[in-house]
């Protein structure tokens, strides 16, 4: 079993933020404002850009993406305090 590192959520967001910037899918608004544990992994939210009537947009599938990127890389390394 792994062992992972306590983490604040001030701190966690801020490290996802900078790694959200660095990503090749990176776009302006694109930001983690929120992160939950469930279990084992570490669930990231933010605005999904969705259209007017809820839908996803053209954004949306990107978002998406790099909050599971997110997810999959800071899972296995942190846990909320």
């Amino acid at each position: 079993m792994k062992s992972t590192q306590a983490i604040d959520k001030t701190s966690l967001l801020q490290k996802a933020n900078e790694m959200i910037g660095n990503h090749e899918d990176f776009f302006p608004g694109l930001v983690a404002t929120d992160v939950e544990q469930k279990g084992d992994v570490l669930v990231f939210r933010g605005d999904y850009f969705l259209d007017d009537q809820g839908l996803p947009g053209k954004k949306s599938t990107v978002v998406f993406n790099v909050f599971k990127f997110l997810a999959t890389e800071l899972s296995p390394l942190y846990h909320l305090e």
